[in-house]
């Protein structure tokens, strides 16, 4: 069986393997958002960041990129993407269905936030810039996360206009720390 991988955020530009195809997807019923408290990768209990998730919304979509894994490597990639994904009970595994640009429908595996858990959040795109702006975790800062994911939303030709402006603001704010 092939297995896919929706990326929307990390898994865009930080996949941890290397797709044996790639291509623009859409999920709909659901879209991006930072709106899970990142207490390990890009923040710490003390000092939470903020990490893209998606999030349930009736009439939403979000566009990203199907990643198809190589027959030979599913076992690895699933395990590995398991231990980064599902570090906490924040998010769970699921598959989707996915409308790729070139017309094909495929089911693909994707993370998707608990709307119950403890790291659900709801902030505005002000405190939202706030906390991405100093907040650091284990691999890294939070900006560079954000930076890193709207750099390839752009590459892509995905317009996300909350991204646009978070990136922004982020950048108005580490220019006032300065």
């Amino acid at each position: 069986m092939t297995l896919w991988v929706f990326g929307y955020g990390s898994l865009l530009w930080d996949p941890g393997f290397t797709p044996s195809e790639t291509a623009r997807a859409r999920l709909d019923g659901y879209h991006r958002s930072f709106c899970m408290l990142s207490i390990h990768h890009r923040g710490s209990k003390e000092d939470p960041g903020l990490v893209l998730a998606l999030d349930r919304m009736r009439g939403g979509q979000c566009v990203g990129l199907a990643l198809r894994v190589a027959e030979h490597e599913q076992e690895r990639v699933l395990t590995e993407l398991r231990e980064r994904e599902l570090i906490s009970s924040a998010y769970y595994e699921d598959r989707v269905p996915l409308a790729l640009d070139d017309g094909r429908e495929i089911e693909a595996l994707t993370y998707i936030v608990d709307t119950e858990h403890r790291q659900y959040c709801r902030f505005d795109l002000e405190r939202q810039a706030q906390m991405i702006a100093h907040a650091v975790g284990g691999r890294g800062p939070n900006v560079d996360y954000l930076n890193n994911t709207a750099a390839h939303l752009r590459e892509l030709g995905i317009d996300d206009a909350e991204m646009r402006w978070l990136v922004r603001r982020v950048a108005e704010l580490r220019a006032d720390q300065s």
